[in-house]
């Protein structure tokens, strides 16, 4: 089966399969999105939204970031992993986009990674959900999913996101992201899979390659 015809298979199973899927970080700016999704590496969205709900009642933009003692950030996102690393960045951004941006966040992806703390992943996420902009971020179960798929070889996210880009459609790049996601944390799961349940069985890689 040609690539192109299997990707379009593959994303046309998940749309079905996952009609709602999208973004389950809580927010109500971009600039809050931006924190969220620092917030969420290494954690889980459940972990950050439960921070963030009592986070955002009090701060809500870079201004009020950029004045927190750093000491006092940390102890409001502590229920996050790396929180201490996390604070640091969350600050440091804040005060960048207050003194280089007017306060306002880069729709670019060069501009976004120039930003403490994002990185591809970050960046790509915020082009997607921020800006209603083609992104396409990696992270552990897009890079699963897409592997056991055949789709992408590259052991790295940075890779496997070159070669997702180039496979797919520029205008599916966001809603692939999320429809990997959702597939991943649902049945392809890391350790214990649920192969038995997979709308995707009979075009995984295993089988292909039997």
């Amino acid at each position: 089966m040609k690539n192109e015809n299997k990707v379009n298979r593959i994303l046309n199973l998940l749309i079905s399969e996952y009609p709602d899927a999208g973004t389950m970080l809580v927010f109500n700016t971009r600039f809050e999105l931006l924190v969220a999704v620092i917030l969420s590496a290494q954690s889980t969205d459940s972990q950050v939204n439960r921070v963030t709900a009592e986070l955002f009642k009090k701060y809500r933009k870079p201004e009020d970031f950029a004045d927190l003692n750093l000491a006092e950030l940390e102890g409001l996102i502590k229920g996050v992993g790396l929180h201490k690393s996390k604070a640091k960045n969350i600050k440091a951004m804040s005060e960048l986009l207050i003194n280089k941006h007017g306060g306002q966040i880069p729709a670019n992806l060069e501009g976004l990674m120039k930003l403490p703390g994002v990185g591809r992943k970050t960046a790509n996420v915020m082009l997607a959900v921020g800006f209603d902009l083609p992104g396409l971020g990696v992270d552990t179960h897009v890079h699963r999913v897409s592997k056991r798929l055949g789709l992408a070889t590259g052991k790295t996210a940075d890779k496997t996101e070159k070669e997702l880009k180039a496979l797919i459609p520029r205008e599916l790049w966001s809603k692939s992201h999320h429809l990997f996601i959702w597939h991943g944390r649902r049945v392809c799961k890391a350790r214990k899979p649920l192969c038995a349940k997979c709308v995707l069985e009979e075009l995984c890689q295993k089988n292909l390659e039997r």
